[in-house]
This record gives C-alpha cells, sequence and structure tokens, in this order.
C-alpha cells in the first residue's frame, strides 16, 4: 500500500528513501553515498528486470554503503545514504541530464525507464530524489551550527573493467578546484605500499555528472572529495573494511586541521 503525500511511490512497507546514521558524530564532516542501495519499492516492481541485474553495478555502487558506515564510525562523522537502487532515479544526476532516468545501462535496457513521462518523472523526484537531497542539506546546516564550513565527502564504487578497458587503479580521488583534501589524500594514498591511485581516474571531478558535490559542496566553497573504490576490492565486508581503514589513515591529518573548515570562493581562494 502507497502512503500519500510527501513519498507517492513508497508504500508503508518499504524502507524509507534514506537514511542518516552517526548524525551526532563529533566531526565536521558528513559523508555521503548517492548509490548506497539497490532497493525497489514494491509498487515499481523492479522496472521490469530480472534479479540478476540487481546484483550488478548498474543497479547500485556495491560496497560504498559499508565503506560509508565503518568511515561513519572511525571519523566519528554523520551519513547520508541513499536508499533506493540508482535505476529508479540517479540521485548523483542533474534532473535534466538524460542519464538520471536512464533507459539503457552498460548494454542492459531498463524497461520501465523507457519513454517514462513528466508525471512519472516527478513521482520519482518527489519519492526519492528530492528527499535524499533535502537531507543531505539539513545535516550539512546542522553541522553549520558549529563550523563555517563542513567538510562533504562523497563515496562510491566504480567496475574493474569498463567498455572493455581494464581499470588498473584501486581507488580514486575526484576533486576540481579545491584541493584542501584531494591532494594531502592523494599524496597519502600514494604513499601506501601496493595501491594504485587515480587523479581524477576512472571519472572526474570536473565532469557535471558529479550533481552531490557540485550542488550541495561548490557553491558554498565547503571543503570536499569524491572517492572511487575498485568495487571487486570491497564487495565483502572485510574488503570494505580494509579500504574504509586506508581511507582513514588518509583523510586523518587533513580532517584534524581546524583551518581546513573555512569556505573556498570559486576561484579556489580562501575567503
Amino acid at each position: 500500500m502507497l502512503k500519500e503525500g510527501a513519498y507517492p511511490l513508497i508504500g508503508e512497507d518499504d524502507p524509507p528513501p534514506f537514511s542518516v546514521v552517526n548524525a551526532d558524530g563529533a566531526a565536521n564532516i558528513l559523508l555521503v553515498a548517492d548509490h548506497a542501495s539497490r532497493a525497489f519499492p514494491g509498487a515499481m516492481g523492479k522496472l521490469g528486470l530480472d534479479d540478476w541485474v540487481l546484483d550488478r553495478h548498474v543497479a547500485y555502487d556495491i560496497g560504498s554503503a559499508d565503506v560509508t558506515l565503518q568511515l561513519s564510525q572511525s571519523l566519528d562523522a554523520p551519513a547520508v545514504l541513499a536508499g533506493y537502487s540508482r535505476l529508479i532515479i540517479d540521485c548523483n544526476r542533474r534532473l535534466d541530464d538524460p542519464t538520471a532516468f536512464i533507459e539503457v545501462s552498460d548494454g542492459i535496457a531498463i524497461p520501465g525507464n523507457i519513454e517514462i513521462d513528466e508525471h512519472q518523472k516527478n513521482l520519482r523526484i518527489r519519492s526519492f530524489f528530492a528527499p535524499y537531497h533535502r537531507a543531505i542539506t539539513a545535516e550539512l546546516d546542522r553541522l553549520r551550527l558549529r563550523t563555517p564550513a563542513p567538510a562533504l565527502i562523497s563515496i562510491h564504487s566504480c567496475t574493474p573493467v569498463f567498455d572493455r578497458v581494464v581499470r588498473p587503479w584501486h581507488i580514486g580521488v575526484l576533486w576540481d578546484r579545491d584541493p584542501r583534501i584531494a591532494r594531502p589524500l592523494l599524496d597519502a594514498l600514494e604513499a601506501m605500499p601496493d595501491i594504485c591511485v587515480g587523479d581524477n581516474e576512472p571519472y572526474s571531478g570536473r565532469h557535471p555528472h558529479d550533481y552531490t558535490i557540485d550542488h550541495h559542496a561548490e557553491p558554498d566553497g565547503l571543503p570536499h572529495v569524491g572517492i572511487e573504490i575498485r568495487q571487486d576490492l570491497i564487495d565483502s565486508k572485510e574488503g570494505a573494511a580494509e579500504w574504509a581503514g586506508y581511507l582513514y589513515e588518509g583523510f586523518r591529518d587533513v580532517l584534524a586541521d581546524p583551518d581546513l573548515y573555512s569556505p573556498f570562493d570559486q576561484q579556489g581562494e580562501p575567503t
């Protein structure tokens, strides 16, 4: 049975559109996971997909939720995790981006996304996209009560092979004009043995697909960074814990610097 009101596509027995964990964390940091879940509400029938598709990267970022939860505890930071599959609506895309409601992903047709109308898109925005981003805004506003510019860290995972090209990077650090977290993190990770680190690889923080950071961090000059970890390294609890540990070590010094938590202007200069 569907609820009436705020989330029209989410039924009473379905999970919420987002979750907030460690809301009382002491760190002036917010972790986010845009693609944390492979869930579908009962009313949407998995968009006509077979169950095996839901185990693939097209449905969610494998391991990203576990890494985010581990980091939330080790950094003592709050985190916001999206509650549903990116195939319903991609919470890391602008709403005018065709891939927000993707019709074919990694060669797999998504039947429930073929030629959907504006009304259906609006229902998905109201049910999934808007609540998740309101939650991020609310958590950042709460953190601003104790620091001028809380840090935003976005956690994703990526496939080891894309379009028949092998990706050598174990982890990628994504950033644009603000180097305050990215550069020290890159240096720290590159100093760790046997880790292949990508600087804006396999994706770039300068690409407009990076909606969450572009919308919540860059306009207000919040310190931020995007993380991509290869999913085959974090597809188990043990792997996720290991890579969360590497990230904790990489983040520890830069995030402990109180001077980090001040805004940058659009030219990348401290304000």
